[in-house]
């Protein structure tokens, strides 16, 4: 069973990665498969979240919480 299962964990791990073909890259980088499909909305809805925190980028990740970046 020791011996077993490690093969079997390796190959569903195999079984997830695939290639992506040029043809179907095409596909893939639609513009509504992005996570952000339409990016002026999002920068304005980040712009008035970061307004109302009061603190520039408070959505993202940065600075040392002194406000610089």
């Amino acid at each position: 069973m020791r011996r077993i299962l490690p093969l079997v964990v390796l190959v569903a791990c195999a079984a997830g990665y695939t290639t992506v073909e040029p043809w179907q890259r095409e596909v893939l980088a639609r513009p509504d498969m992005a996570s952000s499909p339409h990016p002026g909305v999002s920068a304005m809805a980040d712009h008035a979240y970061e307004s109302r925190e009061a603190a520039g980028g408070a959505a993202k990740a940065g600075g040392g919480g002194c406000g610089c970046e």
